[in-house]
């Protein structure tokens, strides 16, 4: 399989610092690597140099947990809508019906408006740990890069909308929904008939 960018690598270092700190317990370099399967520290510590340089985290000299979130960047709480499911398959029919809300943290330069939540259906993303019944939250303001997971809504005949939750893969001529589970294939949708809602940011999964 293809290495995952250092940036998206750098991004899921980033909201795990950062789930943590707001937690309480801030993580040590041996619980990142591990955590992330590194095979040295001095790989994590280079992701988080690069994290401080960027103003996302904090570091405090002289303190083995000395990371920290900048002042101002603690996330508020807001309530995304849960606006219908999504199929982690084939291309479904996407349920308009809000079905409630969902409580996210909302940057500070953020609205709760930026974000909605969908239920998933479908095995297609079990590969990436999407089950069905899980529920997924959509950045709508973010721009989808190749290789993050997303939700894709394709128009069909007769004004139909379909969405699908997927791996987006951006080639020179193409857009390519990518499944994570071998028993399904690739998607390739015409481009004039295929929308990127969002990056999946968030996935909260209920257990009974």
């Amino acid at each position: 399989m293809p290495r995952t960018p250092p940036g998206q690598t750098r991004d899921r270092i980033y909201r795990f610092v950062r789930d943590r700190l707001l937690g309480g317990d801030a993580p040590s370099l041996r619980e990142i690597r591990d955590h992330f399967g590194f095979r040295a520290v001095e790989t994590v510590r280079a992701h988080l140099a690069v994290l401080v340089a960027e103003g996302r985290l904090d570091r405090q000299p002289g303190k083995a947990r000395g990371y920290r979130l900048p002042a101002g960047a603690v996330p508020r709480q807001g309530l995304a809508p849960i606006v219908g499911t999504v199929a982690a398959g084939g291309f479904e029919e996407a349920i308009g019906n809000p079905e409630g809300e969902i409580p996210i943290g909302i940057p500070p330069s953020r609205s709760a408006s930026d974000y909605f939540a969908l239920r998933v259906r479908g095995e297609s993303m079990t590969g990436a740990g999407i089950f069905p019944g899980d529920t997924v939250v959509i950045d709508r303001r973010a721009r989808p890069r190749s290789g993050q997971i997303v939700v894709a809504l394709v128009e069909g005949e007769v004004l139909e909308t379909e969405a699908t939750v997927k791996r987006l893969v951006l080639t020179a001529d193409a857009v390519e929904l990518h499944p994570e589970n071998p028993a399904y294939p690739v998607l390739r949708p015409a481009a004039d008939s295929c929308r990127i809602l969002g990056p999946v940011v968030e996935l909260r999964r209920r257990f009974r």
